[in-house]
This record gives C-alpha cells, structure tokens and sequence, in this order.
C-alpha cells in the first residue's frame, strides 16, 4: 500500500540530534513548520541553505551560529541591505512611537541580538521615562536609541507612511499605515526551522527584558535568563508576521 505524503516526509527527515555537516543540512532541508505559508518557509529555507553551504566554519561553531541566531541575523541583514526602502515613508529620527512595546516581552529576538545589544546599551537609571511602555534603550529626553547601530532587526524592519497611525498603535488602537519588511518574518522563519532542525536550542529572548537588564546594569549571563522566552513564543511571533502574506 503506497504510503502518503505526509509518512514520505517523515521517513525521509534524519532522527536525532545532528552530529556533523551532513546530518545537520540534511535536517535544515527536511524541517517543517506548522501553519506557516509555504512561499515564506520556502525562502527561509533557501536562504537558510545557501549561508549553511557558504560558511566555512568547523561543525561545532556552525552550529552555535544557527542555534544563537546569527545565521538568522545574517540572512535577515544581507536582505534588508538588497531591498530598497518602500516610498513615502514617515519615518523620521526622534519619532519613537515604534518604541513604545506592547506586551510583557515587547518582542522576540534572538541570543546573538541579545548579546549584541546588551553590549551597547550603557547602564544607567531614567528619572523619568518618556513613556511607560517606551522601550528601556530608548533616551528619554533626544526619543533616541541608546544602541542604535547594534538594533536587532525587529526594530530596523518596522516601517511607516503615516506618523498619527504609529502613534495610536503606540495607544492601542489599530491603524493602516505601518508594517514590517519582509526581511523579519524571513529571519524569523529561518531561525524556526533551525529549532525544528536541531529539536533543542535556538532560543529566544524578550526584547524589553533584554534592555532593561543592560540598563539595570545586569550581566549577560543574568540577563539572558531573565529574558529567555517559552518555545511557544517564537511560533507565536513567525505565524503573526506571516499572517498579513495570507491575506
């Protein structure tokens, strides 16, 4: 009795851990991801392969840049730098609306985002925050960032034509107006199907917890644990990225 689609690609994924470059991409090629738009995950996964057969690095440091998130960042990265800014956007330095964060994390990044982060941001105490949901790297009195070259791509990929509308989603009231480039669910994605790869690792980080530890004057190690998320988290945030493409 023929076997169905679904048993075929199950028999076809390698069991257990990867334990060399081999294992490793043919579990990258295999992977799957729930509920997510094949055009998407397709790509990632393109994109996901092509910097796997490209690095020149030994096993093991390959496989802490696909668990920490810098396979994800670089691919994430070399796509934003070869995709023109949309027209007509209203972005503008000091405008910080985009760093008011909703939700207790105020998103999800990844270790090598952490880490990066963490590094530049200064620690220090505000007398006062601009606002209350205002992200904790975020100056107070310029509505500047403290880290801004070291960002995590969640914030560079947020993106406007109409300031008002950035301004009452800040409020919580949905507005038309904003969104993100495609070079965040792209990484997102690529940095799931690294975790359904591996079945271990690749984890995420809340990014306000993140700030306030480096402003709190925490160190990394502490940080990290503080910030780190559920699993359920990085699904949660590559389905609502992906959920505006199915529309």
């Amino acid at each position: 009795m023929p076997r169905s689609a679904r048993a075929a690609r199950r028999a076809a994924r390698p069991s257990g851990v990867p334990t060399d470059r081999p294992t490793l991409r043919a579990a990258l090629a295999a992977a799957r991801l729930s509920g997510h738009p094949p055009a998407v995950t397709d790509q990632a996964r393109g994109l996901l392969l092509a910097w796997f057969d490209a690095s020149p690095e030994p096993f093991d440091a390959l496989l802490r840049q696909l668990s920490d998130g810098t396979a994800a960042s670089r691919i994430g990265e070399a796509l934003l730098a070869r995709s023109p800014a949309p027209e007509g956007l209203a972005c503008a330095s000091g405008c910080a609306f985009c760093c008011i964060l909703s939700g207790e994390d105020g998103g999800t990044i990844t270790r090598a985002d952490a880490a990066r982060l963490h590094a530049a941001l200064p620690a220090g105490e505000d007398a006062e925050p601009w606002h209350p949901d205002a992200c904790p790297a975020l100056d107070p009195a310029t509505r500047l960032c403290r880290a801004y070259e070291a960002r995590p791509l969640i914030c560079r990929t947020y993106v406007s034509r109409d300031v008002s509308a950035c301004e009452a989603i800040a409020g919580g009231d949905a507005r038309p107006g904003t969104g993100t480039l495609p070079a965040q669910v792209i990484s997102i994605t690529a940095h799931a199907l690294v975790r359904a790869a591996l079945g271990r690792g690749a984890p995420t980080y809340s990014l306000r917890k993140v700030a306030a530890g480096a402003r709190a004057g925490r160190d990394l190690a502490d940080t990290l644990s503080e910030a780190r998320q559920s699993p359920r988290d990085l699904d949660a945030e590559r389905r609502r990225l992906a959920r505006p493409l199915r529309r």
